[in-house]
């Protein structure tokens, strides 16, 4: 299946890092390549493209071969960003871009488990080689590991029942595949409570595919890497596609942009707490309506901005 993907918010990222000739920069999810072709476009002196999904590099190195070496290809995860420039013997980069979001491959691929619109072997690995996949999530996880993932992270007020209604189904068989897990959680929903917020398993599935990704644990830590590694004046710009990830990027990114800690009290500020970034974007930036009508996936994308002090 070839490697297709709608780069989200492309020229606004982009935009916001200021390319360089003679720079270095960071797609930390390069997926289809759109925003590393976009940066190397306006001339990048080096764009280390980096992507867990060994099909994301293939395809993606494939299109932009004609950069030559000026592209660094890395298999590894973002989160890994200092490791990362530490081997390459890069100490500092001048921007990078961050888009949280599963590519349509991923999300169209049948055989990668991640939608529930296919009937396909319960994966939703980002990583082939990892061991931990949906069908270990689903299968071996307890009444109530499920209904906390599926309450914290898919935002699921249905979450025990549909728990509950897995475990029973466990007793009789393991549960496979996408359709079978789909019509679990149908069944688990109340009829009427069904007929909002679109396809029943939407968030049970988010939720899966956040657990086996491990994708909110790593992203605050990866902020402050990516936050501590930029040039001054360097740009990170940062897609998220729901709310907590939008939520922990929020918080982060102020984090990083507050000067002292010291309670108010203090006539002086004795903490020496210096601000690392100054935010961009106080609200998020949202994809235009031509950007909606072209993609309907981009609906839930935000975009926000931060530059190295």
């Amino acid at each position: 299946m070839e490697f297709k993907h709608y780069s989200v918010l492309l020229k606004e990222s982009v935009d916001a890092l200021e390319v360089k000739s003679c720079g270095v920069y960071v797609d930390g999810t390069m997926g289809g390549g759109g925003h590393s072709y976009e940066i190397l476009s306006r001339g990048a002196g080096k764009l280390i493209g980096i992507d867990q999904d060994k099909d994301a590099i293939a395809a993606s190195v494939k299109r932009l071969e004609p950069f030559g070496q000026r592209l660094v290809p890395v298999n590894r995860n973002f989160s890994e960003i200092k490791d990362i420039l530490a081997d390459l013997g890069i100490n500092r980069i001048d921007g990078a871009v961050l888009d949280l979001g599963v590519s349509s491959y991923q999300l169209d691929n049948a055989e990668r488990g991640f939608s529930y619109m296919n009937d396909a072997p319960l994966d939703m690995r980002m990583n082939r080689d990892a061991e931990l996949s949906a069908y270990n999530v689903i299968n071996e996880y307890s009444r109530e590991e499920l209904t906390r993932i599926f309450y914290e992270y898919g935002e699921e007020k249905w979450s025990g029942r549909i728990a509950q209604f897995i475990v029973e189904e466990r007793k009789r068989k393991n549960i496979e595949t996408t359709g079978e897990l789909a019509g679990i959680i149908k069944a688990a929903i109340p009829k009427k409570a069904r007929l909002d917020g679109g396809h029943p398993a939407k968030r049970v599935f988010q939720a899966v595919r956040i657990e086996v990704n491990g994708e909110l644990k790593i992203l605050e830590r990866a902020v402050r890497d990516f936050a501590d590694v930029l040039n001054p004046g360097g740009t990170l710009s940062i897609i998220t596609f729901h709310s907590l990830e939008d939520r922990i990027v929020k918080k982060t990114f102020a984090q990083l942009a507050q000067g002292c800690i010291c309670p108010k009290s203090f006539p002086v500020c004795v903490c020496g707490n210096k601000p690392k970034l100054k935010v961009i974007t106080r609200k998020p930036l949202l994809p235009s309506e031509r950007e909606l009508s072209e993609n309907s996936r981009s609906k839930s994308a935000k975009l926000r901005i931060a530059k190295k002090l």
